[in-house]
């Protein structure tokens, strides 16, 4: 129960550090600093986190405004995601397969959709992901595994 309701928590924040004002335009488009995208660090200590954030990034992708393809497409880059940095060997990898996978899985279709440069976009993707995972994420996730040591063994 207590893992069910840890994901269905991270689910309704990453929805809201997505879609409420000021985030909501930070975080769509070519040209995006998805501030819930930090908490993709997560599955590395809680993989439970995976389902939250898969379900929140399809929640939040359903209040944007690019369509389908971010539903589906972002919602699968983001448990692919969650379910590679639950395997990551060391914490200062976690951050990492979120960062590549939207920036040359969401620029393969926003580039399509938005009709701007592919690498445009996975450079501008790739920063917004960075900022997001490696400047805010990986001191949380720091922050939470000195915190609770005794039960993390990775």
């Amino acid at each position: 129960m207590k893992k069910l309701i840890r994901a269905a928590f991270i689910c309704a924040i990453y929805v809201v550090l997505t879609v409420l004002p000021p985030f909501y335009t930070l975080s769509y488009g070519p040209i995006q600093v998805r501030v819930a995208e930090a908490l993709t660090v997560l599955p590395f200590i809680y993989p439970e986190a995976i389902w939250g954030l898969t379900l929140g990034c399809l929640l939040a992708n359903l209040a944007g405004n690019i369509g389908i393809y971010d539903v589906i497409f972002g919602s699968l880059l983001t448990l692919l995601a969650g379910y590679l940095t639950s395997r990551a060997p060391r914490a200062w990898l976690a951050p990492l397969p979120p960062i590549f996978l939207n920036a040359f899985g969401v620029s393969a279709y926003l580039a399509f959709i938005l009709k701007v440069p592919y690498w445009y976009s996975v450079a501008y993707i790739m920063l917004g992901e960075s900022i997001a995972c490696l400047a805010i994420g990986y001191p949380v996730l720091h922050f939470l595994m000195k915190r609770n040591r005794s039960h993390f063994s990775k």
